[in-house]
């Protein structure tokens, strides 16, 4: 009876053991991953053909994160992805121009795509919209053709970023220094050039979205 009483304790206390390390371990996966950014909320701002992979695996990446996501549209309804050579899916608008108001994110993320920008930039309140999180200093995210709204938005004067090659001579003559590389990351903005940045591209996005405000730097007015 002696020897069963002591066996049970043993076995008891292994248990717990094992129960501890692995409630640390899963405390330190929330602490490095799922939890890195937990209470914060992102504004994906996107119109019609932006570039489905870079809008869809940012996201996911920040939603694992801890994050919450809020898709952001001119209009309300659906916005489609072109997804490489055709049209993709489409996407539930969670909030308009109208609706949404910067202070009430904590970073901004901007999917490519030619056809989303081109869009975006025409409209003064996503331009303003854009404008917001610079002026506050909280991080932005730009993918691809995605940084063709900030130099509409006058905020790469001074700033280190890549894009999608067409745009270099834009953000060079809009002042910002344009690299080729997979991610540039300069005060609290993230960029990079296509899809196959994807992974390097949300590991600086979560990186910079879970440090939080940097001191702003000025920006330059946008364009009338």
């Amino acid at each position: 009876m002696k020897e069963f009483l002591m066996s049970q304790w043993l076995w008891t206390g292994l248990v717990a053991l094992v129960a501890t390390s692995l409630g640390m371990v899963m405390a330190a996966g929330d602490e490095n991953g799922s939890a890195k950014l937990k209470g914060k909320k992102i504004a994906v701002l996107a119109a019609d053909g932006f570039e489905q992979a870079e809008m869809v695996e940012p996201r996911k990446a920040l939603e694992q994160a801890g994050a919450k996501t809020v898709l952001v549209s001119p209009r309300s309804g659906e916005v489609k992805a072109w997804n490489s050579t055709d049209w993709g899916n489409k996407y539930q608008v969670d909030m308009t121009l109208d609706q949404a108001k910067p202070d009430q994110f904590d970073a901004l993320l901007l999917p490519g795509g030619v056809m989303n920008p081109d869009k975006l930039r025409l409209e003064p309140k996503a331009v303003q919209f854009a404008k917001a999180f610079f002026d506050e200093g909280k991080p932005v995210a730009a993918i691809c053709h995605g940084p063709w709204l900030l130099v509409e938005a006058g905020v790469v004067r001074g700033r280190k970023l890549t894009s999608w090659p067409s745009l270099k001579t834009d953000i060079r003559n809009a002042g910002g220094s344009w690299e080729d590389a997979e991610v540039v990351v300069d005060h609290g903005l993230v960029t990079s050039r296509k899809p196959a940045d994807i992974p390097a591209f949300n590991r600086k996005m979560i990186e910079e979205f879970a440090e939080g405000k940097h001191t702003a730097k000025p920006a330059t007015p946008a364009k009338p």
